[in-house]
């Protein structure tokens, strides 16, 4: 009598960001690890409540209302917080309630928009302020951008001890009597961590500076996560202490873009207690490396182009094995991003070269080639979105599937049948570390 054996692979369905939508990959259970998402931390109900109890609650510095004087010239930088209109007024309004109570006149305040000298923002167009700070904001005071400033408008402040960084600095910011950053603390990719003192390199200061302290990513301190002996982020910090800065606003947010909590007060006391937030939410210890990673940018916004979602593939890198294949998920519906990006990706075929262009001429977006072709030198890197493949496969080096489950296929033929997955979700905001079980460490 013949036998019939019909073996059942039992299959765990996992949902990934994907542009506005989201696209179920379908893991064999005998091969997950697991999906590595952050802790969920509730978002408040009240952003002008948490604002307010930040500002009169601050850590390491007097009250606003107290630093400010009736005849102070204050300068305000706010950093594009994810384009969030909501959060953006009501930090501003709620500063501008602290100034008005030391009696500063609102035509005595200026906010500068951050237009970020780190990227390829466009400048926010007068038609376009509205929605980003409301009304209210634009009627009140005046509104700069960072991108519209030429030369003329810096002035020198300083050098930096620790690292030799001249200083130049946005004339309005530099003279103003008061002088505020607003931001969100976030995981950065070399600085360690977006917010506090960066928001003075990155919106206010020169070419120069600004230049000279991104060549520091090349050193191999210059980590996601990390602030202990990283040059970025200690050339960042000096250079604002000499643009005196005087009080900060920073928000730190959940998953889902909710703010959890708002942190105010000294340059450096309060971001690094909103850092103490962002590692409880965004660190994630595990105990295994896998041989494939599926990660996500984690949808609209982290993976509008290419250029931001490699983000991911840089926070993920601790928790894949050396040549273990990397899956990235991203719809890139604005394509590749920065160009300089695609530039040194055309013309730049291996690390030694990039790396002396990076220190001769850094231009904005040459380091994300970078980091993509160190990746590279060691990941399999299989990308599903909607760039065509020529651009995809030619220029950036990447093996492409047009289907996430396709692109699984073809990893377990590259690492093995038997290999082991991690999923993550949100990979731009995600950062798992590796830490060997008690048994390995004896």
């Amino acid at each position: 009598m013949n036998v019939i054996v019909i073996c059942v692979i039992a299959m765990v369905d996992v949902w990934l960001p994907y542009g506005k939508t989201d696209v179920c990959v379908r893991v064999p259970a005998r091969n997950l690890l697991g999906s590595i998402t952050p802790t969920q931390k509730s978002g408040v109900s009240d952003l002008k409540a948490e604002t307010d109890r930040a500002l009169k609650e601050p850590i390491g510095a007097r009250q606003l209302n107290e630093i400010a004087k009736p005849e102070s010239k204050v300068a305000i930088i706010i950093d594009n917080v994810a384009a969030c209109r909501d959060l953006n007024e009501v930090m501003l309004l709620s500063v501008f309630a602290e100034l008005n109570a030391a009696g500063v006149k609102d035509e005595n305040v200026t906010v500068i928009f951050g237009c970020d000298n780190n990227s390829n923002k466009d400048v926010v167009k007068s038609g376009e302020n509205v929605a980003f700070f409301g009304e209210e904001v634009l009627k009140r005071v005046r509104v700069v951008s960072y991108n519209n400033l030429k030369a003329q408008d810096f002035v020198y402040v300083g050098t930096t001890k620790l690292h030799g960084n001249k200083v130049f600095l946005n004339r309005v910011f530099a003279e103003a009597n008061v002088k505020i950053l607003l931001g969100e603390v976030n995981l950065h990719y070399c600085a360690g961590y977006g917010g506090g003192r960066k928001s003075v390199i990155s919106n206010v200061c020169g070419v120069e500076t600004f230049q000279h302290n991104s060549v520091m990513m090349l050193n191999s301190a210059a980590q996601v996560g990390v602030l202990e002996g990283n040059p970025v982020h200690e050339d960042m910090t000096e250079v604002a202490r000499i643009a005196k800065v005087d009080f900060i606003v920073n928000v730190v947010r959940n998953g889902k873009g909710e703010l959890v909590k708002a942190f105010a007060g000294d340059l450096e006391a309060a971001f690094l207690e909103a850092v103490k937030l962002v590692d409880e939410i965004y660190k994630v210890k595990v105990d295994r490396r896998a041989d494939i990673v599926i990660v996500s940018a984690g949808g609209n916004l982290a993976d509008v182009s290419l250029d931001q979602a490699c983000k991911a593939i840089d926070n993920v890198l601790d928790v894949v094995k050396r040549g273990g294949v990397i899956i990235l998920v991203a719809e890139c519906s604005k394509g590749h991003g920065n160009q300089v990006f695609y530039d040194w990706m055309s013309r730049l075929t291996d690390l030694k070269t990039l790396e002396r262009d990076v220190k001769r001429n850094f231009a904005v977006g040459g380091y994300k080639a970078y980091y993509l072709l160190k990746v590279l030198q060691n990941h399999p890197v299989i990308l599903v979105s909607s760039l065509p493949d020529y651009y995809t496969i030619n220029v950036f080096r990447l093996k492409t599937a047009r289907a996430v489950n396709d692109a699984l296929t073809e990893a377990f033929k590259l690492a093995g049948s038997a290999s082991r997955v991690w999923t993550i979700p949100l990979g731009n905001y995600t950062l798992p570390e590796y830490k060997a079980p008690e048994e390995e460490k004896t």
